[in-house]
């Protein structure tokens, strides 16, 4: 993997997400189920055109430059701004990288590298705000522990195919109870 690619795109994700912690951070409620509900249905239809092979799977690449790398940048940017709303970065830049013609397992890195640094920096501004939920994370935080065993030791035997296709239902399912929540509360 290119060294500078990979630079440029951690520090793109980390810029989008301190972009987007701040204006995320404002918003009511009402505004970020909304923000959720939409942007996990953008999520499921790109894992949907995956999965139906509908955007191509890569190519052979290891770097970025120009143009591509630019798009790369934009593209990681706006992901590092969506992981403010708690959507995540993995699938949409497997499929980023892939639409940019690099190889695949190119996306490990700039995954992995744009989340262990767009989190603290995203984090910091949901603290200094004052609008994070304490028990809300505790919560997520403990439940990691057995989820992360679960996917170790069950999820990896099952035939991926099934996965992507149960991530999907789930990520619907998800996006709708958001958005009705959402519906219900401005009902009120």
């Amino acid at each position: 993997m290119d060294v500078w690619t990979l630079v440029v795109l951690i520090v793109a994700s980390v810029a989008g997400a301190w972009l987007g912690a701040g204006v995320v951070a404002r918003w009511s409620r009402h505004n970020v189920q909304i923000g959720m509900g939409f942007a996990l249905l953008a999520a499921a239809a790109l894992m949907l055109l995956a999965q139906f092979k509908l955007v191509p799977g890569g190519g052979e690449a290891l770097e970025l430059r120009g143009v591509l790398l630019a798009a790369g940048l934009a593209g990681n940017f706006a992901l590092g701004a969506l992981m403010t709303l708690g959507i995540g970065l993995y699938a949409p830049c497997l499929i980023l990288v892939s639409l940019l013609g690099m190889n695949p397992k190119a996306a490990f890195p700039i995954m992995m590298g744009s989340c262990a640094f767009l989190m603290p920096i995203g984090g910091i501004r949901f603290i200094k705000a004052g609008s994070y939920s304490l028990s809300a994370a505790v919560i997520m935080t403990l439940s990691g522990i057995p989820a992360v065993l679960i996917a170790a030791y069950i999820v990896r035997s099952l035939p991926l195919t099934y996965v992507r296709w149960l991530v999907v239902v789930v990520v619907v399912w998800a996006a709708a109870m958001m958005l009705r929540s959402a519906a219900q509360e401005s009902r009120k």
